[in-house]
């Protein structure tokens, strides 16, 4: 049995660490923030401008002007503080965010990531997904393991790049793969979701990977 999307976002919240800067992506990976462990202390960064995002509010506690990047009301921490869209950048591409949790479209084996534009369909906008995986120290990917049209986990990318070699850690439906995007290793299996079974991930992975399961 495949991982909800809350499931996957608990898992993806294990790679959280404490004092990190974090910054999360639209869709499920601002689940993660409800995942946070027990004992870790992390600052969640947004690029339109928050450092210190707190949970999200309660229905009739909504301010409007508490927004994060994916336009959802977000609300503040004694310790919050705010600046300029410039200023936020500027924390990317500085190398001063420590994680970013994201959503994608395709991933390669080799890091390689797709999530910003598909050719043919409206693009609202790029977002701030190129420099995050630019200027972030590791890059965690949260998505289904598979698109209506096949997988997801590619051995090439067919579809516009984000970012060549950005990818450190997928966390699908199935499974847990971690990339060794410069070296020699490539991607690897280290975890399978609960009831799904290596010949399933297989059979809907197009990518190349090598089996490293922790409990094998």
């Amino acid at each position: 049995m495949a991982w909800t999307r809350e499931q996957m976002a608990a898992r993806a919240a294990k790679e959280l660490r404490d004092g990190y800067y974090v910054n999360l992506g639209i869709g499920i990976p601002t689940l993660v923030s409800n995942f946070i462990p027990d004992g870790i202390d992390v600052s969640l960064q947004s690029e339109n401008g928050m450092l210190g995002m707190g949970p999200f509010p309660y229905e009739g506690e909504e301010d409007a002007d508490l927004i994060n990047a994916g336009k959802q009301t977000v609300s503040e921490l004694p310790d919050t503080s705010y600046f300029s869209s410039a200023d936020s950048f500027g924390m990317v591409r500085g190398g001063h965010i420590d994680l970013s949790i994201l959503g994608a479209m395709q991933v390669a084996q080799n890091g390689d990531l797709a999530n910003w534009m598909i050719p043919g369909k409206m693009v609202k906008g790029m977002g701030g997904a190129m420099d995050l995986v630019a200027g972030v120290k590791r890059v965690v990917v949260v998505m289904e393991h598979s698109a209506k049209d096949g997988p997801k986990l590619l051995k090439t990318c067919n579809l516009p790049l984000t970012g060549e070699k950005v990818v450190d850690l997928v966390v699908t439906d199935l499974a847990v793969f971690t990339i060794d995007k410069y070296g020699k290793d490539g991607m690897a299996l280290i975890e399978l979701a609960d009831g799904v079974t290596l010949d399933e991930v297989k059979a809907k992975t197009e990518a190349e990977f090598r089996v490293a399961l922790k409990n094998a």
